[in-house]
């Protein structure tokens, strides 16, 4: 699914150089290298602020938090994503409310969240909470036109989104504040955990500040009951120093999805959709978007025997998502059940990612194709 070694190769000296500053400075919590990548990752995305945190989950719970998202309130969010979408907001101390998804781009449907907030659980949302999933920005027009008449917050869950946009703004710079994550998978990614707040917004940024140093503004004085969410000094010198390259990187990996997409029709192996019938239906970029391709994931209707087939051929693949939040029993307090959400539920059964990195080649991909001509052939 993925070659890091490809990555760092070419980067060793750079990285190794920075890693050693930080041992000479000795600036392992915070300090310059983080406040330095977060200057610049915040001029990258074109946000006024950037927070550098311990993970892409802390980044979820501090723009929440930063933002006034507590107890009392709801949040409405998608249940075909990562856990931590949903269990942000209830460490929050919030109610997640769900919408179903949009067939084709598998992110939150906006006519979804429409029926939700007129509904009974729509009372109390304060919050939309859209996840730009697998790369692609959420359709952002369609969201700001349901929330700022209500008066509602819209916080992005952009964890796989560095580098996306929508109509020419960079994910991070969309909403109220924004959650990156700087896992190893990610587009951008350190050599561990780590994340990001962004925001345009001065008191929001100042209380993940805050918030991320146990609630203090100053040592040892407490305002609020904040959490160790640090970012630490190794991060970011390494992510620092990757954030020079990820537009490449990045342009990269929507050179292999065209390659997928030619390959693919190529075969004959692609259909129209919405869903599968033998073949399979494509990823596409929606207009308006700019797709970073952080996973190309097809739907096929016996997906659990291809992904089998492909993994006897030593050929990576993976699911993401195989059960939709609502189904999750960690989550069966939130009073949903099976068929609540047909959209999420269907995708589950059917998607699956197949091996996308910048440093993929052509004839790993076309071994991919290959392999899929052979089972559905």
């Amino acid at each position: 699914m993925l070659d890091l070694k490809r990555q760092y190769q070419p980067l060793q000296n750079e990285l190794l150089a920075a890693l050693g500053h930080v041992l000479e400075t000795q600036q392992f919590i915070l300090g310059e290298p983080v406040a330095a990548f977060e200057q610049a990752a915040a001029h990258q995305l074109g946000a006024a602020h950037a927070v550098g945190c311990s993970s892409g989950t802390d980044a979820l719970w501090l723009a929440l938090a930063a933002a006034g998202i507590g107890p009392g309130m709801s949040v409405v969010t998608t249940p075909f994503s990562f856990f931590a979408s949903v269990s942000c907001i209830l460490r929050a101390g919030a109610t997640p409310v769900l919408a179903d998804i949009d067939l084709a781009t598998f992110n939150l449907a906006p006519h979804a969240v429409e029926a939700v907030l007129g509904s009974s659980r729509g009372a109390a949302v304060k919050a939309i909470l859209p996840v730009h999933l697998y790369g692609q920005c959420a359709d952002w027009t369609a969201f700001s036109a349901l929330a700022q008449p209500r008066g509602l917050q819209l916080i992005e869950d952009a964890a796989q989104a560095w580098g996306a946009s929508w109509h020419g703004t960079h994910a991070g710079s969309l909403g109220h504040a924004a959650a990156f994550s700087f896992y190893p998978t990610k587009n951008l990614s350190a050599a561990g955990d780590a994340g990001m707040v962004t925001t345009n917004s001065d008191e929001v940024a100042e209380r993940a500040r805050m918030l991320r140093q146990h609630g203090m503004r100053r040592r040892y004085f407490h305002d609020e009951v904040g959490w160790n969410a640090r970012l630490d000094g190794f991060q970011g010198a390494i992510l620092q120093i990757k954030l020079k390259y990820i537009d490449g990187w990045n342009e990269a990996r929507r050179t292999a999805a065209r390659r997928y997409h030619a390959l693919f029709h190529a075969a004959g192996l692609a259909e129209a959709g919405p869903y599968p019938a033998h073949g399979i239906v494509l990823p596409h970029e929606v207009p308006g978007s700019r797709h970073v391709w952080h996973q190309y994931v097809i739907r096929t209707p016996r997906r659990d025997d291809l992904r089998e087939f492909l993994t006897a051929r030593k050929i990576g693949s993976e699911i993401y998502y195989p059960v939709p939040l609502h189904m999750q029993q960690a989550l069966a307090s939130l009073g949903y059940r099976e068929g609540d959400f047909p959209q999420a539920e269907r995708a589950a059964r059917e998607v699956l990612a197949l091996p996308i990195f910048p440093e993929i080649r052509e004839d790993e991909q076309q071994t991919v194709v290959r392999a899929i001509a052979d089972f559905l052939l």
